[in-house]
């Protein structure tokens, strides 16, 4: 496959933690953030005001939750978008198994390219997590991570079905994470959720450390998801 162009615009240089981060792969990591930063931008995956914060807001914040995760783990990022944070995880953490779940065409486009052109080992799967398509990727995974896609009740439903028992969600979320796991409790056990705890991921590294609402699945979830497809946010 031909690598993608990268427009003439120069993207944001890497700050010095990720160089503490990636290591080695840190090329990697800079061509992923100028894809991001040019044709991402181009083809609608991040928003135009993300340009200048993608290291510190997108690219390192995906990186630094791989601490939650023990090596050789099978990943599963859902509703990757833009490849956050499973690129990020992946090029930090190369022992990792990881695939990405993508419900919408054009993104998954995206994903791929960005695989092919970084000669990643992810597969790009095109499905919801909360549909036959998405629950066909199998159901045992180690770890499940989501960043900004439905708020943490819907999120534990269509997530925690897909985790084996004692797996976890990592759901990356703001500053509002204590308010959503007290409104959704009922929800997230109802979906086979048990210990739940929210984390700060790269304190210290990070000026705004990732918050990570992490949800233990310890039971087997309902026969049928509590939550629908007309409930998901565009």
């Amino acid at each position: 496959m031909v690598p993608m162009q990268v427009a003439d615009e120069t993207p944001p240089p890497a700050p010095p933690q990720a160089v503490r981060l990636f290591g080695e792969r840190i090329a990697l990591a800079e061509r992923y953030v100028a894809l991001l930063a040019g044709p991402g931008l181009e083809r609608g995956v991040l928003g135009p005001r993300e340009t200048v914060r993608l290291w510190e807001r997108h690219v390192l914040n995906s990186a630094v939750i791989g601490d939650l995760i023990p090596r050789n783990c099978r990943v599963l990022d859902v509703g990757s978008g833009a490849g956050l944070p499973g690129i990020p995880l992946v090029l930090a953490r190369p022992d990792l198994t990881v695939v990405l779940l993508e419900s919408m065409a054009r993104r998954v486009a995206w994903l791929e390219e960005v695989v092919a052109d970084l000669g990643l080992p992810v597969t790009v799967h095109h499905g919801r997590a909360e549909q036959l398509e998405g629950r066909a990727i199998g159901q045992d995974w180690d770890v499940v991570t989501a960043r900004a896609v439905a708020p943490l009740g819907r999120l534990a439903g269509w997530c925690l079905p897909l985790a084996r028992t004692d797996g976890r969600l990592l759901a990356l979320k703001g500053a509002n994470a204590s308010m959503e796991v007290a409104r959704d409790g009922s929800h997230i056990r109802r979906a086979g959720g048990g210990a739940v705890e929210i984390v700060e991921c790269g304190v210290g590294v990070l000026e705004s450390p990732a918050t990570v609402v992490v949800v233990t699945r310890r039971r087997v979830e309902m026969a049928s998801a509590p939550w629908t497809r007309k409930d998901r946010r565009a």
